[in-house]
């Protein structure tokens, strides 16, 4: 748990709170209410210095002499990024944490298990509250990550009947809108409000003399009030008297001799300032040397930069709580942080460049890079961007022949590549080993670093530097350790199982000798790999988690290459398990774009545009696709790209009966047919096959498929060519249509072998059943197929096994086939699968049955558009801006602008005016 400074103390000796008599009142009436069995919740607020944290421990004081059980936690930017932390820490620190403290431990470290960690939270508060009321204390919830901002909301709502009041702390102010969201749905539950103000001149004058130890004399109240009512300011200012020895203390008066004192450097401001980046950090000293208010433009001029290039520093700045926004204009909340932050600026220009001022210069520098490594360091795990930009200065102030200079240029590179800025990742790390000179630990670290720069981009990249980088000689044992692990993810992502297995068994030797627990939870995720190459899901679904919990309490900065979790999520969804692997891909896409992490961001991307493919999501996987295509500034495609993006916008085509979309994704198949790594060349593969398949060249397609089934045996797919379950009775199909039945017959015998490997696995009982009856032209097995997907949440999997059902009972019990045909049709309608609706429909009226044909959009006054492009229409037609619509439906600007696109095309509008018009017109039935 966070410990929290309180202002109100002198020599470590809490002085009495002053001015907040009705607030304490109030508190205590709640705590009154509390003891009566009332619940509710709290909300404190108020900028910073202002005695938020000082009233949540005075209530907490007050609920413990009455007997309360008190939970206390705390959010800090400064501190790991940990989903939950705050709260966890809050429930199970202290003398008398949660019944079941190390379950809950072990449910928040791992991943996919949030669900229960929340159910059982619930539990565990339920059964607190039966021995007493409960008072659970969350401050700075705006540093609150996303998990605890929706568990706090969840739990309080959910426990509102019961003996639990929750006192929150948040600054006023700007916060982000995951905190501004969960502050609204409060109000509405009933929170009640406390906002803090100014303190008022008697307050003030009691805390002069608590502090001073005597009467202030008008002098020094006049110094007093320069802090404007803000207690921390204030005691921090007259502290800073006392300390200096301004003050004399006679007959029990407080006065200054020597007149108002000079401008102070204060604590708080100190360390505000010291939690900038370089670039706000300048900023915030070029506002205190203008002065007044300045308007960005100005700051612009005077720092040579765009006002579009301070976009970033102003908002860490305003974050800060440093300056605030007046009209068009920055200025300081107070001129005491002015004053202080001038007081903590750099030092005067140096002297004649001597020799002794030359060596005086690089010790400086040196000791500037030692610090901003070390400030980057600490940054790495909540705020990458920064931390990017410490690095990049530290890499600057360092001498090109510097000893130093290889680790810092190790250090960079995976800071500029999880920030989105991959490109210049790999021109640093390649400059670097063109210039030479690195000595071989030097030049490994840096070939580290290429490798997971390149491993979502080019798989076989990654395993080339890292197996450079593994060969080099005298490289400490973690330091191979690491590179080996990396090959061994390289050859995994590529499809070189066997040459994968065999390099991790050397690999897990060195990270062993090593002790190096990141290395063994990237070794983990390889396990996982070969095991589910083997087909042996229950082992890989162990190690996945395993992996994901290894690298959740080690933390993000950790990571060797992308967040283990993601793999976990792809292994969950792939088993049918749709629902647990979209809740943990939405997880990860708001926590790292939280962080700022746009390489996960869009990683987890990819992932969803899968998932949501699969669960027949298609408007959205298509717009998920997007979005992630367009967060990357590396000029041509990515391997992982190859194996997501472009697959799912090739299957959303075909669905969708788009036919120049599906031609522009078959022409980048062909060019994955000529990639190094296997795994691509197996994808591009299969997406020729069901291009062909969709041409009606069903002899085409299975020759796509010869070079995948008939590879080497230890490095065939492990479904023969095919990249998940539900799509073996798609390949029976395909092979039937082309006579081709020994194909047909290969893919129904691993399909009932995988399902045989995995019992416990529902969903591939339901393929392999599927493709079995598919086989061998027979009812039964069809019709266990659609009982078994029934619970599955794989609607284009599950609508394609009642249409078979359907079709083969029509040719002998017509009106059995009916209800089938009809659920099929319904699924496909709802996922916007038009060629799949128009089939059935086609052999529904074979069957003497006419439907009305059903639309993808949910609304009879807008039949074009899907219910997300519906959604999105009416935000906009209410004169939101793309990011207010994202925010309010809590999608990325890339998919909202994506929907917008789409809708503008299919209601033949040019402009947004156009489309407010159109919506008038439409909801006023003209």
């Amino acid at each position: 748990m966070t410990t929290r400074t309180v202002p109100e103390e002198i020599d470590g000796v809490r002085t009495p709170l002053r001015g907040r008599e009705a607030e304490l009142a109030f508190l205590e009436a709640r705590l009154d209410a509390l003891d009566r069995g009332e619940g509710g919740i709290v909300r404190v607020e108020g900028p910073a210095g202002i005695g938020r944290s000082r009233i949540l421990a005075e209530a907490a004081a007050a609920a413990r002499r009455r007997g309360t059980r008190v939970f206390e936690g705390a959010a800090d930017p400064d501190e790991q990024f940990v989903p939950l932390g705050s709260l966890l820490d809050g429930v199970l620190a202290g003398k008398g944490p949660l019944s079941g403290a190390v379950r809950l431990r072990d449910l928040a470290t791992t991943p996919g298990r949030r669900f229960w960690l929340l159910q059982e939270l619930r539990d565990g508060l339920r059964e607190t509250v039966r021995d007493g009321p409960l008072l659970v204390v969350l401050d700075d919830l705006q540093w609150c990550d996303d998990l605890t901002l929706l568990t706090f909301h969840t739990l309080a709502a959910g426990l509102s009947s019961h003996a639990i009041l929750w006192l929150v702390a948040v600054r006023g102010g700007s916060v982000p809108s995951g905190v501004r969201t969960t502050l609204d749905r409060i109000r509405q539950a009933g929170a009640h409000e406390l906002v803090l103000g100014a303190l008022g001149e008697r307050a003030t004058a009691q805390i002069a003399e608590d502090v001073l130890g005597a009467t202030p004399d008008p002098d020094v109240l006049r110094v007093a009030h320069r802090a404007e009512g803000v207690p921390q300011l204030l005691v921090e200012l007259l502290g800073s008297l006392r300390e200096d020895e301004a003050v004399t203390i006679e007959q029990g008066r407080a006065t200054l001799p020597g007149g108002p004192p000079a401008p102070r450097v204060l604590p708080s401001v100190l360390r505000r300032l010291d939690q900038l980046s370089d670039e706000a950090r300048e900023l915030v000293r070029t506002a205190a040397a203008v002065g007044g208010p300045v308007t960005v433009a100005h700051l612009a001029e005077l720092l040579g930069r765009s006002p579009a290039a301070l976009i970033t520093a102003v908002q860490e700045s305003l974050d800060a709580e440093l300056l605030a926004e007046r009209g068009d204009r920055l200025a300081f909340r107070h001129d005491l942080i002015r004053e202080a932050v001038e007081q903590s600026g750099p030092s005067a220009g140096r002297g004649a460049p001597s020799d002794a001022a030359e060596a005086g210069t690089r010790t400086q520098d040196a000791a500037e890079a030692d610090r901003l490594r070390t400030a980057a360091a600490e940054l790495a795990a909540t705020a990458p961007g920064p931390a990017a930009e410490h690095s990049l200065k530290a890499l600057e102030l360092t001498a090109v022949d510097g000893p130093e200079r290889p680790h810092i240029i190790a250090e960079t590179i995976p800071l500029l590549w999880q920030t989105g800025r991959a490109a210049q990742a790999r021109e640093l790390g390649a400059a670097a080993l063109a210039t030479g000179g690195l000595g071989p630990e030097g030049e490994a670290r840096i070939r580290l670093a290429l490798a997971r720069a390149a491993v979502s981009f080019d798989f076989s990249e990654a395993a080339r530097q890292a197996r450079a980088g593994a060969a080099l000689p005298g490289i400490p044992v973690d330091l191979k350790g690491r590179l080996l692990a990396m090959l061994a993810v390289g050859l995994s992502m590529a499809g070189e199982h066997a040459a994968a297995e065999k390099v991790a068994a050397e690999a897990w030797e060195a990270a062993a000798a090593a002790g190096d627990r990141s290395a063994e939870a990237t070794l983990t995720t390889v396990r996982s790999a070969v095991s589910f190459h083997r087909m042996d899901l229950t082992e890989a679904f162990r190690q996945a988690e395993r992996a994901a919990a290894l690298a959740d309490a080690l933390g993000v900065s950790t990571s060797l290459w992308v967040p283990e979790a993601l793999w976990h999520a792809l292994l969950s969804n792939t088993t049918g398990r749709s629902a647990e692997a979209l809740a943990a891909a939405e997880d990860g896409i708001r926590i790292t774009r939280e962080q700022g992490r746009t390489a996960a961001t869009r990683m987890w991307l990819m992932t969803r545009s899968r998932i949501l493919l699969e669960a027949g999501r298609l408007a959205e996987a298509r717009a998920d696709a997007e979005a992630a295509s367009a967060t990357t500034d590396d000029p041509g495609p990515g391997n992982l790209a190859d194996v997501t993006l472009r697959y799912v916008m090739l299957r959303v085509a075909l669905h969708t009966d788009d036919r120049g979309t599906a031609h522009v994704y078959a022409a980048e198949a062909r060019r994955m047919r000529g990639d190094g790594a296997p795994v691509v060349r197996h994808f591009g593969s299969w997406m020729l096959a069901l291009m062909a398949d969709f041409e009606g060249r069903p002899d085409r397609a299975m020759a796509e498929l010869d070079e995948v089934m008939t590879s080497p045996a230890a490095d065939r797919p492990a479904y023969a060519g095919l990249v998940d379950p539900a799509d073996a009775p798609g390949l029976v199909r395909m092979a039937l249509r082309a006579g081709a039945l020994e194909r047909a017959a290969q893919a129904v015998a691993l399909a009932e072998r995988r399902a045989e490997l995995n019992p416990d696995l529902t969903f591939l009982a339901a393929t392999a059943a599927h493709a079995r009856g598919l086989l061998d032209n027979d009812l039964a097995p069809l019709q266990h197929a659609v009982r078994l997907y029934e619970d599955c949440p794989r609607v284009l999997a599950r609508a394609s096994a009642l249409e078979d059902a359907g079709r083969k009972l029509a040719t002998t019990r017509r009106p059995e086939a009916l209800p089938y045909f009809d659920t099929a049709l319904a699924l496909y309608a709802r996922a916007g699968a038009t060629r799949d609706v128009a089939r059935v429909h086609r052999r529904l009226r074979a069957a003497g049955v006419r439907r009305r044909p059903a639309t993808a959009g949910l609304s009879g006054a807008w039949p074009e558009l899907t219910a997300a492009e519906i959604r999105v229409v009416r935000l906009v037609a209410r004169g939101l801006a793309n990011r207010e619509v994202a925010e309010q439906l809590a999608l990325s600007p890339h998919t909202v602008a994506s929907h917008l696109r789409r809708a503008f095309t299919k209601l033949d509008v040019t402009s947004r005016g156009e489309l407010i018009r159109l919506v008038r017109q439409r909801d006023n039935g003209e």
